[in-house]
């Protein structure tokens, strides 16, 4: 090994561990991978920004644009609502509709919007039928990764993986030409769901109030502020009540009439009521002291909220929000969206104080009080999947024919062979936004930037792992351990080692630091590389057995109230089951 191949271990295993601890996000990682390239002289500038350029990065940001537009004008939205009706009469033919629904969209768009839209049409479907929500979201999640592997554009990761292979001289891939393969592998997922992975499932209960799911009773409560008490005449943001209490105030209500004023700024009366989050057993010992008293029980719902103008929304952090890394006080939360975050499911773990200065992750779920009049900027914000049902969603229906004609036409078009995928995804945007499908405006907050930056960062690597022959290094030492044994062994180990690392980190990521090792693998033996680049596009999507290795997994994680025991619980037998099932296949349905 010489000094450069050294120096690019060095920045894979710093890279690996950024990913894994998620330290910093995904994307910021990428960029500092690049810039330490950069500046050690591994690559050269021109190769640093090439991934920007890359044909990949442009078609996966182009695809995120056609997924919206699909979301816009409603057409998953009614494969959706279809589907869930069959649960009325029958639940494993409304799971198994729904899942093939989930996966047939799932093979030519984008899986996050799938399965936002899919989360609270099936949180409906759980209330109404009595079925626990956990039985249904997390097969929801997997079925959008069986489908992804169906299509070249099923997922970002497929596009990616082609990309790879054309610039290291070998043929990308078509539409369909791996979809024979990714139906047998949809076909056994489905069984396994359906027969086992579901039993597997914990059965956990949906709370119809949205107070009770996030056991707000003892942390949301009215106090009245006594004439005596030394608040009285002070600013709320100067007041002993705040400073000996800690408590956070949502409202200030005076005379039956709620002040709109700036909170910290409002001079506090006698007999004002103050709607506070808190630990209620904490106003309870000092309350005396502080000059209050509790109003009622003290024990507020969602109905005392809906009474006074005000909705509880449950709003999951999107894969692409830019509230990823920071908390709810250094986002000024408050001002910003125009409401209250009063709980959040965090990691599997429900915190109702205490939580503002958590650093938020995607997946997160938080519960929002937001005025009615405010609900839409909530709604519409990209920032947020809303989870909870509170009123129908407005489609542009007239617009579904045209969005479906134009993605057909994209599809077409690549499949055979007129135009390149990349030409045909950009005049597909283009066409759609003409269309008013969707706007420009939506167009532009469609694309999940933080996937465009961690893909033109780190395709860097893989110019620094082919450039320093680094690959060619990992690649003979992988051969030197199982070369005896093999091509099949060796691709049964490409595919383990790949489906280990999507686990723990990017899936983008894990395919652009094993993809090049994979074709160094096949030169070696003098074999083709087409089986161990499919393993690698297989294996980059089979993430099961984490919350984290799949940004679907993440967006169920917290709504679902799921706990990390439950993936591995489900995901590894599966897991297992796709690792024996590439080793058997794909070398019959793609020969060496």
């Amino acid at each position: 090994m010489n000094v450069e191949m050294i120096i690019v271990f060095a920045v894979i295993a710093g890279a690996i561990i950024l990913f894994v601890t998620e330290k910093l996000p995904v994307d910021m990682t990428a960029l500092i991978v690049m810039a330490v390239l950069l500046l050690t002289g591994i690559i050269s500038a021109e190769e640093g920004i090439s991934g920007f350029s890359n044909q990949a990065t442009i078609t996966v940001g182009a695809m995120f644009v056609v997924s919206e537009a699909l979301k816009k004008t409603g057409a998953v939205n009614f494969l959706g609502t279809i589907s869930s009706k069959l649960f009325k009469n029958n639940f494993w033919l409304g799971l198994s509709v729904t899942m093939i629904a989930v996966g047939l969209i799932s093979a030519f768009i984008n899986n996050t919007p799938v399965v936002a839209v899919f989360i609270p049409i099936l949180l409906n479907v759980a209330r109404e039928n009595k079925i626990s929500h956990s039985k249904l979201l997390m097969p929801l999640s997997f079925a959008s990764l069986f489908g992804g592997v169906c299509t070249l554009v099923g997922t970002s990761t497929n596009i990616l993986v082609s990309s790879i292979a054309k610039e290291h001289n070998q043929a990308p891939f078509s539409m369909f030409e791996f979809t024979g393969l990714g139906v047998v592998f949809f076909v056994f997922g489905m069984i396994y769901m359906v027969f086992f992975g579901v039993k597997l499932i914990p059965q956990r209960t949906l709370a119809e109030d949205l107070t009770q799911k996030f056991r707000m009773s003892d942390y949301l409560t009215d106090i009245v502020l006594l004439p005596n008490a030394k608040s009285v005449g002070t600013s709320l943001k100067a007041s002993p009540l705040i400073r000996e209490l800690e408590i956070d105030v949502l409202e200030v209500i005076r005379n039956g009439q709620r002040l709109l004023r700036p909170l910290p700024e409002i001079i506090l009366e006698a007999n004002d009521v103050l709607r506070v989050r808190c630990d209620v057993s904490i106003i309870q010992k000092i309350k005396d002291r502080v000059g209050v008293v509790l109003k009622s029980d003290m024990k507020l719902s969602q109905k005392d909220f809906t009474a006074e103008n005000l909705l509880l929304v449950e709003a999951i952090i999107a894969p692409n929000s830019t509230l990823i890394a920071k908390t709810i006080k250094t986002s000024n939360f408050r001002n910003k969206f125009k409401a209250n975050a009063l709980a959040l499911r965090h990691r599997g773990q429900l915190l109702q104080t205490g939580f503002v200065d958590t650093l938020l992750n995607a997946g997160d779920s938080v519960l929002i009080e937001v005025r009615k009049e405010n609900y839409n900027d909530i709604k519409n914000d990209p920032n947020f999947v809303i989870v909870s049902n509170i009123e129908y969603i407005k489609f542009r229906k007239r617009k579904i024919i045209p969005a479906l004609l134009i993605i057909a036409g994209i599809i077409t078009s690549a499949t055979l062979g007129w135009l390149p995928i990349m030409i045909s995804a950009i005049i597909g945007c283009i066409l759609l936004v003409l269309t008013k499908s969707l706007t420009l405006e939506e167009a532009y907050k469609s694309i999940e930037w933080n996937v465009i930056f961690l893909l033109g960062g780190i395709l860097s690597l893989g110019i620094a792992l082919e450039k320093t022959g680094t690959a060619s290094f990992i690649s003979g030492q992988i051969i030197e351990v199982l070369g005896s044994l093999g091509p099949v062994a060796i691709l049964a180990a490409l595919y383990l080692l790949t489906s280990f690392l999507t686990e723990t980190m990017s899936n983008n990521a894990t395919a652009i630091l094993v993809a090049p090792i994979a074709i160094g693998i096949a030169e070696s033996l003098g074999v083709s590389a087409r089986p161990f680049l499919i393993a690698v596009m297989f294996a980059a999507s089979a993430s099961f057995m984490t919350p984290v290795g799949y940004q679907t997994n993440t967006m169920i994680f917290g709504v679902g109230q799921y706990k990390f025991a439950d993936f591995l619980r489900v995901g590894t037998p599966l897991n297992i089951l796709f690792w024996i099932l590439a080793s058997i296949l794909i070398p019959i349905f793609f020969p060496f």
